[in-house]
């Protein structure tokens, strides 16, 4: 069980201390993952954690495993008050996220990153609630539209594959924006250090994911995501 008188008992501030139960359950749930006979997926993401050695297992698992695409959230994504025990709110900030890419040095084709968190309605239970999304579900919705529209080896970014309204198809939760909107300048940012940005366009209302880099800092066919998702897919038919 966890605790009911936190909000979020997988809080920053409980999966931060190595030896209480919250850490241990997501090492159990990672080491189910991990184990190929067991489990066999396509994509796989730990939604708004963003504490380094969970994301660095996740990520050397997955590469491991070497069929999967890891979607991570990193430092620097927004986080409400109930992710940290003493209710504070983190707000996304780029430099830190871009410092935290930085600081772990990550590289693997087998994983990707975006920035930042969307703004969802419930359309689902019928109140319209507007709830903050970590950018990883956004991820995962881009990718499961696209590859319901066409294939997995096809860019899930862009106008036609990577826009997010509605949420991975059209019983998904409605997407109204990004949190922040990114400027050119930002974008590019992100995009250095291999993080997609999910930019809002005004203008038009369109929110889509501008960018498919794998978090693989060496340039070559595999810091694309629809190439590295191409190769795990042939991998599995062969």
């Amino acid at each position: 069980g966890v605790s009911i008188l936190k909000p979020n008992p997988f809080n920053d501030q409980q999966l931060g201390d190595a030896a209480r139960y919250e850490r241990h359950t997501l090492n159990q749930a990672l080491e189910q993952a991990e184990d190929r006979d067991l489990i066999r997926y396509d994509l796989i993401a730990m939604p708004g954690i963003t504490n380094d050695d969970l994301n660095d297992q996740l990520l050397a698992q997955t590469a491991d495993r070497g069929d999967a695409l890891a979607i991570v959230d990193f430092k620097g994504i927004y986080q409400s008050g109930d992710d940290s025990d003493d209710g504070t709110v983190q707000n996304q900030d780029i430099s830190n996220i871009v410092n935290t890419i930085n600081r772990l040095g990550v590289d693997t084709s087998y994983g990707a990153a975006y920035y930042p968190n969307v703004r969802l309605r419930d359309t689902l239970n019928g109140n319209g609630s507007v709830l903050f999304a970590p950018p990883s579900v956004a991820a995962i919705g881009a990718i499961a539209k696209s590859e319901a529209d066409s294939q997995p080896w096809f860019a899930p970014a862009g106008f036609q594959r990577g826009g997010l309204n509605p949420l991975g198809g059209a019983l998904g939760p409605q997407v109204l924006g990004s949190i922040e909107h990114l400027t050119k300048a930002d974008r590019d940012k992100l995009y250095e250090v291999n993080i997609n940005p999910i930019a809002r366009f005004p203008a038009t209302g369109d929110t889509v994911v501008f960018g498919q880099k794998t978090l693989q800092q060496d340039a070559s066919a595999l810091d694309r995501i629809n190439v590295r998702r191409l190769m795990n897919y042939l991998k599995k038919e062969i």
